[in-house]
């Protein structure tokens, strides 16, 4: 395992590999191995986790950079130092990288109103194969427009080059929050209080849907609607009022526990930790579809309700082939997220890549045109 300690050991190790025509293994603290494609042996395996620097941080100009491997939990705590934030919210939060973040495009609750890494990421340093280190973007939140190759980068899986720096826009932490948990008998009630949600003046952070599977694991039965908000004191009691007004008296009176969003950004890594062949499915749907999504999955779920991801999880990964069928003729865009490692081989992990597809292969061969880079790991079609 080779660890190099700056970029520009990075990409000497990257160059030294690929004169050879050796195939590149890249992970940061392998918190994600269960996500995408399965980790093909290699025949040079190298981590960005000693990369830990950071770089530059500018709080009066809500700016940081950071190197890949610095720990997520680190940084978010250097952050609130100051009562700033990057929202991303991911999964395995407490044991991720920036760059592993930035990487698999990891994102939570709050994506609603903050948007997801390429809203939030200004600039990049990347290695690649050819052993040069691409600067991209900058140090201001606003750049001028144009072709950004760092946002080839986030989502990629290291397929394509190895994320080395990164440089966020950062925000200043909201003066209070406050969180209201919306029950429901049926999918349908819940959908028409979220859109009066949306159609209102209110810009809730997060506004998540749980069916009753999931909401047994926080608030127990039913359909549960999850709004999070923040702002000053007038604010949150302008939230209050109407939400009180959209969704009945209920809106105020149920109260939320301080864990419970932690536990929804947790909630993928803690149910695969309890089920050893249990697996993740991801949709990206239109709002309106989301409903249909939601109660197809026959264990639980959880869905981005403004945003239009929803999250299925099988306690058994075989049981997702008749899910597919089944979504493949609605036409739903989905993947298998998570899974086993030793299932992921035998399985169809992104069913349906959609048109720009051949694309996304055109981009690796500029890059990796020996395909020698974190083989197989965007879900096993790259």
């Amino acid at each position: 395992m080779l660890a190099p300690s700056t970029p520009e050991e990075l990409a000497e190790a990257l160059q030294e590999a690929a004169a050879h025509k050796r195939t590149i293994s890249l992970e940061g603290n392998s918190s994600k191995h269960l996500m995408a494609g399965p980790q093909e042996p290699a025949d040079v395996d190298i981590t960005t986790s000693t990369l830990r620097r950071v770089l530059q941080y500018e709080p009066h100009d809500l700016t940081v950079s950071v190197e890949a491997g610095v720990p997520w939990r680190d940084f978010t705590a250097l952050l609130a130092e100051k009562r700033q934030m990057v929202p991303l919210d991911p999964p395995f939060a407490t044991s991720a990288t920036v760059g592993g973040v930035v990487a698999a495009n990891s994102s939570g609750p709050r994506r609603r109103l903050y948007g997801t890494a390429r809203d939030l990421v200004i600039g990049m340093t990347f290695a690649t194969l050819e052993g040069k280190l691409v600067e991209t973007g900058g140090m201001v939140v606003k750049n001028v427009a144009g072709l950004d190759m760092g946002k080839l980068m986030i989502g990629s899986f290291g397929t394509l080059a190895v994320i080395a720096k990164v440089n966020f826009k950062v925000l200043p932490q909201p003066e209070m929050e406050h969180s209201f948990l919306l029950p429901f008998p049926s999918v349908s009630d819940a959908i028409t209080v979220r859109d009066r949600v949306l159609a209102s003046p209110l810009q809730p952070s997060a506004v998540d849907l749980l069916n009753p599977a999931a909401a047994a694991s926080f608030v127990g039965s039913g359909w549960v609607l999850a709004i999070r908000t923040g702002g000053n004191e007038a604010a949150i009691r302008r939230y209050e009022s109407e939400l009180a007004h959209i969704a009945g008296r209920l809106a105020v009176e149920t109260e939320c526990p301080d864990s419970f969003w932690p536990d929804v950004e947790s909630f993928t890594p803690q149910f695969l930790h309890r089920r050893p062949d249990g697996a993740v499915v991801r949709v990206s749907c239109t709002l309106k579809d989301l409903p249909a999504v939601m109660e197809s999955f026959p264990g639980p779920a959880v869905a981005r309700a403004a945003s239009g991801v929803c999250y299925g999880y099988f306690e058994q990964t075989s049981a997702t082939a008749e899910w597919f069928a089944r979504a493949k003729s609605q036409g739903w865009k989905a993947v298998i997220e998570f899974a086993p490692e030793a299932r992921k081989r035998s399985l169809e992990l992104w069913p349906s890549p959609g048109g720009d597809f051949e694309i996304m292969r055109r981009v690796k061969a500029l890059f990796d045109p020996s395909n020698l880079l974190n083989r197989g790991r965007l879900y096993r079609r790259i």
